[in-house]
């Protein structure tokens, strides 16, 4: 079960990442992408461990263009740490749990 990894979409983005309390890691993906499946289980962990001081959510890039679009995103899969209106830090491509994780400590932790 894929704790507090919420689907967002364009209708509901703003007020999923850029109102959110906390900074969110936002994860694009796509349903034909053979990567992406081999990084939803670092995505999950990385939302089971951080989850007090972290939102993970996902967005699937197909039907979401705008947001695509704004975040730049040129491959999947690929990662934003947002917060509010900044990006923290992003990723495109694979990244295994240890650079997920490694990659969070270093803007979480300030």
């Amino acid at each position: 079960m894929s704790e507090g990894v919420n689907n967002i979409n364009d209708a509901n983005f703003e007020k999923e990442v850029l109102q959110a309390e906390k900074p969110v890691l936002v994860y694009f993906w796509a349903s034909w992408c053979g990567p992406c499946k081999l990084m939803s289980p670092a995505v999950n962990a990385a939302a089971t461990k951080y989850s007090d001081k972290l939102k993970v959510v996902k967005m699937e890039v197909d039907p979401n263009p705008v947001s695509v679009k704004q975040y730049q995103v040129e491959g999947v899969p690929a990662l934003r740490l947002v917060q509010g209106d900044k990006i923290l830090a992003s990723s495109e491509g694979v990244v295994n749990k240890e650079k997920l994780m490694s990659l969070l400590d270093t803007h979480l932790s300030s």
